[in-house]
């Protein structure tokens, strides 16, 4: 990165007490400080606040914005949020993804001084402490030690992860953002992927730094888990011009499955097979079922999404 370049950092809060004091703790000591912290909370009922306020007063870069919870969405939100920043690199992190060492932000953003095609870079996510076996395989397969640099060319390599990325630990190039009006809005979730999509399709590239690191993690259960996969389904039905035009996450799926079961017998927890099979049955259903969520009964989605309140207010 070019040394004369600003950084803002943006960050949602909900009832973010469990983890905001860590984070902006850690976030204070990182070897690159960002210009201005930005955090957006959408309704906090809990010591968010009270903690957002104590830092504000001892580190000017941190500022607080406040939103009406109803009116919070993935893409839309951030996007509110990089035109109130001014930063040349817009770095996203949600509030439960702590960095793992001082030199975190640097790392991330480090690719962007040598490559002028790059459009965005994530970092390595790992579990956290008290990580299930299910939650450590996700963040192992989805997050591993080797580094990647990926173009619209390499889903011959990748497949369906060519356009993965997560803004839990993501830093964006603003003009190259700016030019497609950042995130698109009104989505469930995955304004991320859509987004890296369409900058994919420009010609541009997206770095994995596996080297810049945030421990952040869920134990979800096994319902949990059925309604993550049926909201991933429902985003892939609608935004399939721009994450299916390659083929699906298939291939993916099936990896995910071998590594699951190869890690479990390295591991000799043999008593979990049951349970990978049925959460691995669980997952396939829900995703079939939210592909097909416009055929279901109008009161359906909402129950089987993670995130039901957005069904009011959308399609």
């Amino acid at each position: 990165m070019n040394k004369n370049q600003t950084v803002s950092l943006i960050i949602p809060t909900l009832n973010a007490e469990p983890w905001l004091a860590g984070l902006l703790s850690s976030l204070v000591r990182q070897t690159l400080l960002p210009d201005e912290i930005l955090l957006i909370d959408s309704g906090s009922t809990d010591g968010t606040l009270a903690i957002a306020e104590g830092y504000i007063r001892r580190y000017p870069v941190i500022r607080l914005y406040q939103i009406q919870q109803q009116d919070f969405d993935h893409g839309g939100t951030r996007t509110m949020a990089a035109r109130k920043t001014t930063g040349e690199i817009l770095i996203f992190m949600t509030q439960d993804a702590v960095p793992a060492e001082d030199r975190a932000l640097e790392l991330l953003i480090r690719s962007f001084a040598s490559n002028q095609q790059l459009a965005a870079a994530y970092g390595r996510q790992l579990p956290v402490q008290d990580a299930t076996f299910f939650g450590e395989h996700l963040r192992l397969f989805n997050y591993p030690e080797k580094p990647q640099l990926r173009c619209q060319q390499d889903w011959g390599i990748y497949g369906f992860k060519t356009v993965f990325i997560s803004n839990s630990f993501a830093a964006w190039r603003r003009d190259l953002l700016r030019e497609q009006g950042y995130f698109p809005g009104q989505l469930l979730f995955g304004e991320d992927t859509v987004a890296l999509a369409k900058m994919l399709e420009k010609g541009y590239y997206v770095a994995y730094v596996s080297d810049a690191a945030v421990y952040h993690s869920h134990n979800y259960s096994i319902a949990q888990d059925f309604k993550r996969y049926f909201d991933i389904g429902v985003l892939h039905e609608t935004q399939a011009q721009y994450l299916l035009q390659h083929g699906g996450p298939a291939g993916a799926g099936r990896k995910y499955v071998l590594s699951e079961l190869t890690l479990l017998a390295k591991k000799k927890k043999y008593y979990l097979l049951p349970e990978a099979l049925l959460r691995n049955l669980s997952k396939f259903i829900a995703y079939k079922v939210g592909r097909r969520f416009k055929m279901l009964p109008s009161d359906w989605p909402a129950r089987l999404s993670m995130n039901p309140g957005w069904w009011s207010k959308s399609l």
